[in-house]
């Protein structure tokens, strides 16, 4: 795994804990229109239909009222930016627990989702950011697991909407910029240097890859990609050579080509 930076990007609580509910809110007003024809669509995950897909989404929130539910760990084990590099290790437990969920929940998601979204409220209202919680990988604090759920809630909407054409469930701004500024993040972790400069307007800019410093003016090796296309890099959803002939991706210099370097979560 990567070493963590030194110095990490700060969030501002409040938008994170706004961000996550109005996402999570976001999707689960569109799940409530779902057709049970479209619940049975496949999705790009594996061999999850939309059913399981969103059960999945409940879990993603509905882990925090269930850590917050459990004794705090006695130390801090997981840094933020070390986390995007540990999902994988998760991810039979992850679809073992999604499958489980979905089959208890049956066809009634509405019920799931109001009881995690009530669920969730009333648990973080008293909890400091500070406040230790039991995550998969180990502990790590709230307001940091916070952070981890507006890249999971963000992934998994593109995910929907990828298999329900038009449904065009939206993408809260701050879930949005929060997603793509750590998962930008964690490419100058694994890829540590100020050769390339990797853009992602409105929301982060990063350099990375061993190479020659620039000092001042335009960088010889710049990369620029609107934030759901480096979102979809980042997680795998499409690659290098795909978004770059779609001209989805603008990469100029020697050192500008990530396809080595993505994706960087699965």
């Amino acid at each position: 795994m990567p070493p963590a930076k030194k110095r990490t990007r700060s969030y501002d609580s409040t938008k994170i804990r706004t961000a996550v509910l109005a996402q999570f809110g976001n999707v689960r007003d569109a799940v409530h229109t779902l057709t049970p024809e479209q619940l049975a669509r496949p999705t790009r995950l594996g061999d999850w239909t939309v059913h399981e897909l969103a059960a999945h989404l409940a879990l993603v929130l509905g882990t925090v009222h269930r850590y917050l539910g459990m004794p705090e760990p006695a130390r801090h084990e997981v840094p933020l930016m070390d986390w995007p590099f540990a999902t994988v290790t998760a991810a039979a437990r992850v679809d073992e627990d999604t499958r489980a969920l979905a089959e208890t929940a049956g066809a009634d998601l509405d019920d799931l989702f109001t009881r995690t979204f009530t669920g969730f409220e009333e648990s973080l209202a008293a909890a400091s950011d500070d406040r230790l919680v039991p995550s998969r990988f180990g502990a790590m604090t709230l307001g940091d697991f916070l952070v981890t759920r507006t890249v999971e809630l963000t992934v998994h909407t593109d995910d929907l909407n990828d298999a329900v054409p038009g449904l065009d469930v939206p993408y809260d701004r701050q879930a949005l910029a929060a997603c793509a500024r750590l998962l930008a993040d964690a490419l100058a972790v694994k890829a540590p240097g100020a050769s390339t400069e990797v853009r992602i307007p409105p929301y982060a800019v990063v350099q990375c890859v061993e190479g020659p410093r620039h000092t001042r003016g335009t960088p010889p090796n710049v990369v620029e990609a609107d934030p759901l296309t480096w979102i979809r890099l980042a997680t795998g959803r499409t690659d290098w050579a795909t978004a770059v002939d779609a001209a989805q991706v603008s990469a100029s210099g020697e050192r500008a080509d990530l396809s080595g370097l993505l994706p960087i979560m699965g």
